[in-house]
């Protein structure tokens, strides 16, 4: 299946929920992390129930103090 992550096209075997995405791509801190699915953040207590399809673009980043953010 094919997706879009931080910009990037990603293959990924089959449809995962936001937190095993996370764990899939070893993500950093994922405690910490921001998740836009298709332009809509999702909420941290929706990472378990959450999954991917084909064709969607994820951003994850972290925010920074100051107001500014970094992509991971």
């Amino acid at each position: 299946m094919r997706i879009v992550v931080n910009g990037a096209e990603k293959e990924i075997p089959r449809s995962l929920t936001i937190a095993e995405l996370l764990e899939y791509f070893q993500v950093e801190m994922p405690n910490y992390v921001s998740v836009v699915l298709n332009g809509e953040f999702v909420r941290r207590e929706e990472f378990n129930n959450v999954k991917v399809s084909e064709g969607d673009e994820i951003e994850w980043m972290y925010f920074m103090g100051g107001g500014g953010y970094a992509f991971a």
